[in-house]
């Protein structure tokens, strides 16, 4: 597999804390429609308080108990997830035009930075074609999803890193009945998010050809 080529510039990396799902939501699409040829690309890394999101596919019979969990509708591809404390969350705010990245071509790229991290830490995993994400055996440990608008993109991904687990259970993962879920922990890999976040994200730079990072915080 070729190396993506080397982009001019530098990819934003934006630290947000635990911060409210809606919140976030509202905030990358008015980075995305303020956006110009301009605007540098950035990833957001959040950890978001418990909500189960809907995809614009989403079905309602994948929700099979939320209970007292909040449901948020999106405009990303795909069905239900859920989001969660001990989660990382990264969200790709990429010209994906100027990048001259497809949809497929991202979300390949998305997925063999999260391979490529497990690696690192002697986890084999795979993607499957056929349901985005990254699997380890047959449970699942990433989760994709994104929404390309006026030729850029906004939402991601999120890795289970240590985390309840449960309330997987209230839904149908992914639209997916009896899917499994895992995480790092229970892969044997004792990170915490921030410690996760600065290994991943230099792997997700990688793989969209970034060598060169800058740090902020906040929301934009």
């Amino acid at each position: 597999m070729s190396t993506p080529a080397r982009r001019p510039g530098s990819l934003r990396l934006r630290r947000l804390g635990r911060c409210d799902y809606g919140l976030v939501f509202a905030a990358m699409r008015t980075f995305t429609d303020c956006r110009d040829d301009t605007t540098l690309d950035e990833l957001w890394w959040v950890e978001h308080p418990p909500v189960f999101t809907q995809g614009m596919a989403g079905k309602p019979e994948h929700l099979l108990a939320p209970g007292d969990i909040p449901i948020i509708q999106t405009d990303r591809g795909g069905q239900v997830t859920y989001h969660g404390p001990g989660q990382l969350v990264v969200y790709c705010l990429l010209d994906v035009r100027r990048l001259g990245l497809g949809v497929r071509a991202l979300v390949s790229a998305l997925e063999r930075a999260v391979i490529e991290f497990l690696a690192a830490h002697h986890i084999t995993a795979q993607a499957r074609s056929a349901a985005p994400g990254v699997y380890v055996v047959d449970a699942k440990v990433a989760s994709l999803g994104l929404r390309i608008r006026q030729g850029c993109s906004y939402h991601g991904l999120s890795l289970n890193v240590d985390m309840d687990l449960e309330p997987f259970g209230r839904i149908n993962p992914c639209g997916y009945p009896g899917l499994r879920v895992t995480q790092l922990r229970d892969l044997g890999i004792n990170l915490d998010l921030n410690m996760t976040a600065e290994e991943l994200l230099p792997c997700l730079g990688r793989q969209l050809g970034y060598a060169d990072y800058a740090a902020i915080g906040g929301l934009p």
